[in-house]
């Protein structure tokens, strides 16, 4: 695929968007209603959302298909993620993002001065961190990879939903098929960044250090999280073909 197919992705998915726009946000602020409330358990609370992160994902990938056919979206399609059997095949898709999410944050560690991490911890709102730019760089790169490793495996989860694939299968596949078209999310990714980071800049200029700004620009993010996980669901479309929903022919991935 040429690179620009990124960009035509990112319009697909505004256009999925701006169909349903208020189903699509009431659908976001459930998710994050429900990951809040799932965070607050003890101990276990912030493991346990990150395992629950496939689950999330699939009520708006398939919010997306019901979308392209024409269906209204119902807050039932919270629950896509959550049913059985597939709940059990997507937390084992969620341990997957956990155990890269750990792994990464082992390499932080690791790579990064323990001094930076307590600054930031424990900083003093009227004080600049005193911290080295190689710890800055390292910082930064380690985010960058934990981004571009959740994006990889951000097919995992309708693999396994809509092509009944195990886990391991589902992310191997998710992997290599955004490694095969690199170019085309990095045009994806950079487009969505672009413009994001473009209009917050837009809305502080113009509205300056205000809450209101402050709430604008927030109000942005989550819009642009919707449109990311639109843009996905194009790609998806367009590398693993249109979704069925189980019991009807699937693609044949073994060609």
């Amino acid at each position: 695929m040429p690179a620009m197919t990124g960009w035509t992705w990112l319009k697909e998915g505004a256009g999925l968007f701006r169909k349903q726009p208020a189903a699509l946000t009431t659908l976001l602020f459930a998710n994050i209603l429900v990951s809040l409330l799932v965070s607050a358990v003890p101990l276990l609370g912030a493991l346990l959302v990150m395992v629950l992160v496939p689950s999330f994902s699939m009520a708006f990938m398939k919010a997306c298909l019901m979308i392209e056919n024409g269906e209204r979206v119902t807050p039932a399609v919270l629950l896509t993620g959550f049913r059985q059997p597939v709940l059990v095949q997507l937390c084992k898709v969620g341990l997957i993002y956990l155990l890269v999410s750990l792994l990464l944050t082992v390499a932080a560690r690791l790579a990064i001065d323990p001094g930076f991490f307590q600054q930031f911890a424990q900083r003093d709102p009227n004080t600049l961190p005193q911290v080295a730019g190689r710890d800055l760089l390292t910082a930064f790169g380690i985010f960058v990879l934990n981004a571009l490793m959740m994006i990889s495996l951000a097919f995992a989860a309708p693999l396994v939903y809509w092509q009944q694939m195990g886990p391991g299968k589902a992310a191997f596949y998710s992997f290599f098929a955004v490694v095969k078209s690199a170019r085309v999310f990095a045009v994806l990714l950079l487009s969505w960044f672009g413009i994001m980071f473009g209009l917050c800049i837009v809305f502080t200029l113009l509205l300056g250090a205000s809450n209101v700004a402050r709430v604008a620009i927030m109000w942005l993010i989550f819009l642009f999280v919707l449109l990311l996980q639109c843009a996905l669901y194009a790609a998806y479309r367009r590398i693993f073909g249109k979704p069925v929903e189980a019991g009807a022919a699937r693609v044949n991935l073994q060609k």
